[in-house]
């Protein structure tokens, strides 16, 4: 009878046991593809491109770079002024003695001053102001490189810190799932109450771990605004990233890479054009040394006098006939402060520094591409050997931990020791994952292309 009895106090124990097994058992698996927030499903995932045609439309730093094109544009015109004529209007001089009884006639003097530009100024100014026009744009261009840099790096990092509080708050549902079947054991008499304690600290420094987690994906995806100029919510609403990356495949040929870089390439491009436009400036510099000799026109008018009459009416032949000349004359600078040659010299000096400052891009571009492509492939077999072995060989550990733990055969350490390798391995895939998409980028932008996920 008292066997009996102790059977069947025994079975409510067993059928919490039972219980505690299926909620470990349902904690194994984690929630991988579980998306952030389900509520983000009512609209569609922004895709990278969609996101970097948005920073491209309202980005403010790139709006205001665009003004740069619009002063550049007007400095052509500018360039193609010519020097204005100069009018000048004279009034002869009033006699103002009253010794001389007849004034003198009052003239009137017009006078048209025309500068005459030697040399070839107007049109190196123009070709001076188109080759500004284009070092602009290279670098309007190289502007828009380095924000789609900064735009890939920070839509990366919003997916990778999303994608890491879901494993986090996946193994935290875990660890609570472990709690409640410890509670239940240890009501059983299965295990002691510090193996208990022990499970719920951890679960209570996991939910810090988790809060923190959570706060990094908010500011992570806060730090998208940046780039776009507006809230994230406002541009998007609530929809969530689409993460998936697609492979890029850049080819094996550094060759190839290097000299589609070395047309491209932002770096290479803005030294080409500062050279070309160094270049127009010391044209610039040669013609200005040129004097410009001004003619002027000029015509002066002298009205007529009638003279005195004698005793008996007759004129006295002192009238004067009304009177108009013209004059044309010619002004030529004198030529003394072109002995020195400091402005050639200035110029022919940023003509030099600006080739050195493009062998040295040319060289600078064939390493960082080489080294782009080096790292690419060294982040896609990275990645590649986590899909591999790495994560599945993780997870196989942490499964056979649980089996062991739930057999009595390991502790609750050794299952929380497997729990956390598991989960520093994912956090560690994923950040291959973010490695190869920066990577990926950093090459597409080395050979001058538009970053593509």
């Amino acid at each position: 009878m008292q066997i009996k009895d102790k059977n069947l106090q025994a079975a409510p124990a067993l059928r919490h046991l039972v219980l505690a097994a299926s909620l470990l058992a349902a904690s194994a698996s984690w929630a991988q593809d579980t998306p952030a927030t389900t509520a983000a499903t009512a609209r569609a995932p922004v895709r990278f491109s969609s996101y970097l045609d948005t920073v491209e439309r309202q980005n403010i730093g790139l709006s205001a770079q665009r003004e740069t094109i619009r002063g550049a544009e007007a400095e052509i015109s500018i360039a193609g002024v010519r020097p204005d004529p100069v009018l000048k209007y004279g009034r002869g001089n009033i006699e103002t003695s009253r010794a001389v009884s007849s004034k003198p006639p009052r003239t009137h003097e017009f006078e048209i001053e025309i500068p005459i530009e030697l040399g070839g100024k107007r049109n190196a100014r123009i070709r001076a102001a188109q080759s500004n026009l284009r070092l602009t744009e290279a670098n309007l261009q190289g502007f828009k490189h380095t924000l789609y840099q900064e735009s890939a790096t920070a839509f990366v990092e919003a997916c990778r810190s999303r994608e890491a509080l879901v494993r986090q708050e996946s193994t935290l549902s875990a660890l609570s799932n472990v709690v409640r079947a410890n509670e239940i054991r240890r009501k059983a008499g299965d295990i002691g109450g510090l193996e208990l304690s022990q499970s719920r600290v951890e679960r209570d420094r996991f939910t810090a771990e988790v809060k923190s987690a959570r706060a990094a994906a908010q500011a992570a995806m806060q730090k998208l605004s940046i780039q776009l100029g507006v809230r994230v919510a406002e541009a998007f609403g609530n929809a969530p990233l689409a993460c998936e990356f697609q492979p890029y495949d850049p080819g094996t040929d550094g060759g190839a890479q290097v000299a589609q870089a070395m047309e491209a390439r932002d770096e290479v491009r803005i030294a080409r054009a500062t050279l070309e436009n160094a270049r127009d400036k010391s044209g610039l510099a040669r013609a200005n040394r040129w004097v410009d000799p001004t003619v002027s026109f000029a015509m002066t008018m002298t009205p007529g006098v009638r003279g005195t009459l004698d005793d008996e009416g007759q004129p006295g032949g002192d009238g004067t006939a009304r009177s108009r000349m013209l004059g044309v004359s010619v002004s030529i600078p004198l030529p003394l402060s072109r002995l020195q040659r400091g402005e050639l010299i200035q110029a022919e000096s940023e003509v030099t520094q600006a080739m050195l400052v493009l062998r040295e891009a040319e060289l600078k571009t064939e390493i960082d591409v080489r080294n782009a492509l080096t790292a690419f492939q060294a982040a896609q077999d990275n990645l590649q050997r986590y899909r591999d072995s790495v994560i599945a060989d993780a997870d196989r550990v942490l499964d056979g931990m649980r089996q062991s733990y739930r057999r009595g055969a390991a502790s609750l350490l050794e299952l929380l020791d497997a729990q956390r390798t598991a989960d520093e391995t994912y956090l560690d895939y994923l950040q291959a994952q973010a490695d190869l998409a920066n990577a990926t980028v950093e090459l597409q932008l080395s050979t001058g292309l538009r970053p593509a996920l």
